[in-house]
This record gives C-alpha cells, structure tokens and sequence, in this order.
C-alpha cells in the first residue's frame, strides 16, 4: 500500500509535468501520450478520457452544463455537434479545445433504442433461401417505414451540401450517379479517424446482396473515384492508408460504401460478419459462374445479429427455434 506522502508526491509530479511534444495519441481521440519534463527529468504523460460516471446526479445535469456547443450539421431527426465541458479558454471561441463530440437524434424510435441499447450478439448464417424468403421482405417493409428521408435529404441536394466532397451531377449518370461526404460520427479534424460515405443515386440496390456481375464496373469506377477524391481533399492521406467496405447487415437499406482511415480504431462496425471489403465483393463477383445477372444473392453470408433486434426476434430466434424443435429427442 502507498504511503500518503508518497501519493501526495505522485499527484504534485503530474502538476509539474512540463509539454515538450505528442508521441501518439488513438485515433478516437480517447487516449494521447504526451512528451515533456518533470523535475528536470524525461518524463511520459498517457492521459485517458475516463469513463463516463452513471450517476443521475451527473448525468441530468450533464446536458446543460456543456459550453460552446457549435452545431457540425443537421439533417431530418439526426444532428451533431461539438461542445466543451471544461474551463473555457480565452482563444476557444471556435471550440479548438471542444472535448465533447455529440450525435442526437429527435425524435428517436424504438428501433434507434434497440440499436444503441446494451445487448448480446448472435452469429448467424443467413443462406440465400433465408435471403429469399425471410430477409428480402423485411428489408422492403424496412424501407416502406420511411426512415430514409435523411438520406434522401443529401442525394437531392436540401441538407449537407456544404460537405460534399465529389458527387457525379444528380440525374447526369442514371443508375450510376453517386457522391461522398464526411459521416457524421467523425469530427471532421482527427485524419486517422477519417470516415467518409459513398452513398449511391439509384434506390433499387437496398443492400450488397442486390449487386450482381454485371455492376463490376460500376464498382471499380466508384472506388476509384472515391479514393481519388479522398486523397485530394486530404493531401496527407495516401491511397494506401484507405479501406472501403460496406456493412453487412447495413444500418439503412441504401447503399453506400464506408470510407475510413487504416487507423480507425476497429469497432464492432468493422468486425467479422459486419464489415464486408469492397474490393472483396468485386473479386467475389468476378469468381461466379454464371451471367451478368449472378450475384451476391446466390451466397450465404454468415454475420453478428443483435438479441434486441427486429433481425433477430423475427427471423433468426424463430428460425433457431423451430430447428431445436424438429431435432429428435
């Protein structure tokens, strides 16, 4: 155990702790490790953002404590921002120091709770009769919800113009108009978390299951454009330093492609059976026999389902169950 003077000559040295320079710091901004001096000796600083206390106390005071809130974006019920909830620094009036990045979404549905709620995970293997049969229909009566409009919003120019960072003219290519844009979650500053989204025109294509042989070229065309676009915006990424993917299940059934950043911090969203290589589902077109209209839809795809989800309540859970009652006893 400690001393306490020894502890009280722990928490002075950090006091002391002089800046030299950055050594690293993660790129979601949670962990940097800083160089510097500390009674004139070399001395390393790794400061971690701690985890947020669960205290209501805390927390229903938290919103209206924060400063300097500075909108980044709206659009139909979703919008983020940037906000400080420390001192306020007398050259902080653009939020350089803002250590709060915020999403909202107003109003919110049962299906956004169940999304962000804690929950186990499944890993299930829908073959291309399930696809048919099962989960074909329940993308279509998804969409016929109407939880597009934001993206819809985008594609036709009323919100977020001012991000877009390529798009093809809308109408000018048909079938093969598209356009990129930063993603909401990123912060628009930390260069190894950026994410990016291509987000296509034409509303047909629900998901990667609906691309066939004959959109290879279409593929190729977008990733080169995208990659291209990507590294002329940000001079200091190299072509190399990308990775693009596509989710499987997707969060909304349009489809678009994820652009990020090799140093993006690997969550959950870029995990086995969810994040699926783009150039991936290109070679695995190109390895198909049959026509131009072969395609994703003739494979199973194994991927993670949440336990509260539509998914799995309604498909995978019944499915589950019905094959652990026809097994003999």
């Amino acid at each position: 155990m400690a001393s306490e003077e020894s502890k009280r000559n722990a928490e002075a040295l950090v006091a002391k702790f002089q800046f030299e320079r950055i050594l690293n710091q993660d790129e979601a901004g949670r962990r940097i490790t800083l160089y510097g001096q500390a009674d004139s000796q070399p001395a390393l600083l790794i400061l971690d953002r701690a985890p947020f206390p669960d205290a209501e106390e805390y927390l229903s005071i938290l919103p209206s404590s924060l400063r300097s809130i500075t909108n980044l974006g709206n659009n139909d019920i979703y919008s983020w921002s940037l906000a400080s909830g420390g001192p306020i620094f007398t050259h902080d009036e653009n939020n350089k120091f803002a250590d709060f990045k915020i999403s909202m979404i107003c109003p919110c549905t049962d299906k956004h709770i169940k999304k962000h709620s804690k929950q186990g995970y499944r890993f299930v293997t829908e073959t291309p009769e399930i696809y048919r049969d099962k989960v074909r229909p329940f993308m279509e009566i998804s969409r016929e919800k109407g939880h597009l409009n934001w993206v819809y919003n985008i594609i036709e120019g009323r919100k977020e113009v001012e991000d877009v960072i390529y798009r093809t003219p809308l109408g000018r290519d048909g079938d093969e108009g598209f356009m990129m844009l930063p993603n909401l979650h990123w912060d628009r500053k930390t260069i190894e978390a950026l994410y990016l989204l291509g987000i296509v025109e034409r509303r047909d294509i629900l998901s990667l299951r609906d691309l066939k042989k004959k959109h290879i070229p279409w593929l190729r065309h977008m990733k080169t454009k995208l990659v291209d676009a990507t590294v002329k915006t940000y001079p200091q990424i190299d072509t190399d330093q990308l990775k693009l993917f596509c989710h499987y299940h997707p969060t909304y059934y349009h489809f678009h492609i994820h652009v990020v950043h090799v140093m993006l911090e690997a969550t959950s969203t870029q995990s086995l059976g969810k994040a699926v290589g783009l150039d991936s589902i290109i070679e695995q077109l190109e390895s198909m026999s049959g026509d131009d209209e072969t395609g994703m839809d003739s494979i199973s795809l194994a991927y993670t389902v949440g336990e509260a989800s539509d998914l799995w309540t309604e498909i995978f859970e019944p499915l589950k169950n019905s094959d652990t009652a026809s097994q003999p006893r």
